[in-house]
């Protein structure tokens, strides 16, 4: 069987692209490829710059829904996102669709990022009980700021490429053709001899007119009283704490433990199995829509 993930070349850019239909999700064949890919492209002395970008209708669009509730198998999310931005040679994320959860936490261990118009890019974890467990609670504040990543992490909500340029997620925001895009963007870097740009050595820059302390305490209230008894907005309000207090590897382990803290919560699995159970009734719906309802221009009766 051949890896969901490939790696060519274009001139001295490395392209790697993740091919795994629908959605590009993160399961374990991705992870593998992804580390596999990125060293192979470290080690190529032609390689000067490496380009992720996916195939289909979307970026890497979140975890592998078939792997919830299994024994995680490496490796696992946290490892690829941290190697990935470990690696001394530069990488641009190409996003394009939606770049959620895992994906955007993939995007941003890559050292560039660019986004198609129409992208949409979000750590919705919070929806199901948990927190981004593979650096989102830490990168995301170095880029935004820790307004803007309490809203996105607490919130749980995507926003548009264009807030992500505002906010300084993206680099630029691009129309048209996706690998076009990508290779202009990487041949400028090229010719700028732009090196590794890691987020995660970023300092998170001061949010205007608050200190963070206060906006930690701010969103710590507003949950207490909007979602009193909620287990995983709280914690992800630890995490991004963390981020304004430690470096990025103490900060990394801080989130970690807080995110099996969630895995452990029974209001997770409840809110996972209600997630499996509305997906099944949606489907049961659109095959029953599609039963008593005839396509556009059908001409049954």
């Amino acid at each position: 069987m051949s890896s969901p993930v490939q790696l060519s070349r274009a001139g001295a850019i490395a392209l790697i692209r993740v091919d795994n239909p629908p959605v590009n999700a993160l399961g374990q064949a991705v992870r593998a490829g992804l580390l596999e890919a990125f060293s192979a492209a470290e080690a190529d002395a032609e390689v000067k710059i490496v380009m992720l970008l996916c195939a289909g209708r979307t970026f890497i669009a979140g975890a592998d829904i078939r792997e919830f509730g299994k024994p995680p198998q490496a490796p696992i999310l946290p490892e690829v996102t941290l190697a990935i931005e470990r690696f001394d040679k530069p990488s641009l994320a190409v996003i394009h669709g939606s770049a959620l959860g895992g994906g955007l936490e993939v995007a941003l261990a890559c050292h560039y990022r660019i986004a198609h118009r129409d992208a949409r890019l979000g750590l919705p974890e919070v929806k199901l009980g948990l927190l981004p467990g593979a650096g989102g609670t830490q990168r995301l504040p170095r880029l935004a700021g820790v307004a803007v990543a309490l809203d996105m992490i607490v919130g749980g909500e995507p926003i548009s490429a264009e807030e992500a340029e505002r906010y300084g997620i993206v680099d630029q925001v691009f129309a048209g053709d996706v690998l076009a895009a990508g290779l202009d963007f990487a041949e400028r870097l090229l010719r700028q001899e732009a090196g590794p740009r890691r987020t995660g050595q970023a300092r998170i820059p001061p949010s205007v007119g608050h200190r963070d302390a206060q906006l930690l305490q701010a969103k710590r209230e507003q949950v207490k009283r909007n979602q009193p008894d909620a287990f995983s907005p709280p914690r992800c309000i630890d995490a991004v704490q963390a981020a304004t207090l430690l470096p990025l590897a103490q900060g990394l382990e801080r989130e970690r433990a807080l995110f099996l803290e969630c895995m452990a919560s029974p209001q997770r699995a409840a809110l996972v199995e209600k997630f499996f159970a509305e997906r099944q009734a949606a489907k049961a719906g659109r095959q029953v829509d599609g039963a008593v309802r005839p396509k556009a221009g059908s001409t049954e009766h």
